[in-house]
């Protein structure tokens, strides 16, 4: 018996342990609009689709919009759920016959999202306005920056029907510290069909973060063990850099120690938020401060040689040392108004 308890105990703890994946943020419920139409006889059926798009279609039915379609039996189902009606498409390929002039007049019978960004996010947000997730995003700076809902995502990845065992390389980092990769198609239907995983995604158009990453002092994103995701809202937020929670929230949620509620609490922090102090994707210095030495830091707001907010002016205990070297509570204190302990 105590043989088993034992087991028991070592496989709980090697699943503590092991190393887990990041997997795409869960998005809020989403609510289907009804797409049902009088003119029936516009749409073309997923079944004559397949005919021609074998590779999409394949890949389409394993995604939560194919799940989607077949429990709506009102609404029209499968690929013209997005595309639209395809019914004329799917004729005038058939009489083309070969002809490229024909085939090329055919493709434009029919929604093909090769629109602008806001046309085709629209398309997206006929359902997914609803959820708490991406009801922003017609506001948000991705769209305003012409980058559509198809840019990052995928409703059917045919590149993974073609190998859906392949698994790419991924950043140099993450192969580094050995942080264990799915294949590619289990990775994008587990990622909210993301084109590629974080952060190589992101840093597609974000290279400039990509090179703070790069800094020796930085959040772990580049080894896998974040992801962009987890504190940016990539569908827009009314907050700044389109955080997912306003002021320092976003980053407590993991440094729950810096949260608080402290009896006295560090100004900084609450008007400037975190990144008052800290760069939160790469820096040089420790602690991903903003400045080298920490005296300069705090400087920066404790400037007048004769107000309170500087006692030692005179003495010139903040020309040498750290100031943490006895403000040591610095995010907040319970005991004393100047963080000594």
């Amino acid at each position: 018996m105590r043989i088993a308890y034992l087991f028991a105990l070592l496989g709980l703890s090697g699943c503590a342990l092991a190393q887990t994946i990041p997997s795409g943020t869960e998005p809020a419920s989403v609510a289907p609009a009804p797409l049902t139409s009088s003119a029936r006889g516009a749409y073309a059926g997923a079944e004559r689709c397949t005919s021609c798009h074998r590779a999409e279609s394949l890949e389409y039915a394993k995604t939560p919009h194919a799940r989607l379609a077949a429990a709506s039996r009102e609404s029209i189902s499968g690929c013209e759920m997005c595309h639209g009606p395809g019914k004329s498409h799917a004729d005038g390929e058939e009489a083309a016959r070969g002809d490229d002039a024909k085939t090329a007049a055919a493709a434009k019978l029919i929604f093909s999202f090769r629109a602008g960004a806001k046309s085709n996010s629209e398309r997206c947000l006929i359902c997914h306005q609803s959820s708490r997730e991406q009801q922003g995003f017609a506001h948000s700076n991705h769209l305003l920056h012409g980058v559509g809902c198809n840019e990052c995502h995928a409703t059917h990845l045919a590149e993974a029907a073609r190998a859906p065992n392949a698994v790419a390389l991924g950043l140099g980092q993450a192969n580094f510290f050995s942080v264990p990769k799915r294949p590619e198609e289990a990775r994008w239907l587990h990622n909210s069909l993301l084109k590629k995983p974080e952060p190589d995604l992101c840093f597609g158009c974000h290279a400039n973060i990509q090179a703070q990453f790069a800094l020796p002092t930085h959040h772990r994103v580049p080894e896998g063990e974040l992801k962009c995701s987890d504190c940016h809202n990539p569908h827009g937020s009314l907050n700044r850099a389109s955080m997912r929670q306003a002021g320092w929230e976003t980053c407590t949620k993991c440094h729950v120690e810096k949260r608080g509620p402290f009896a006295f609490e560090h100004p900084a922090a609450k008007v400037g938020g975190c990144t008052a102090c800290h760069t939160p994707h790469g820096s040089v210095n420790r602690m991903l401060l903003a400045r080298h030495e920490e005296r300069f830091l705090c400087l920066e707001c404790h400037v007048s040689p004769f107000a309170a907010n500087v006692p030692h002016s005179r003495m010139s205990f903040q020309t040498r040392g750290d100031c943490t070297r006895c403000h040591s509570s610095i995010h907040g204190s319970n005991f004393d108004a100047n963080f000594l302990h």
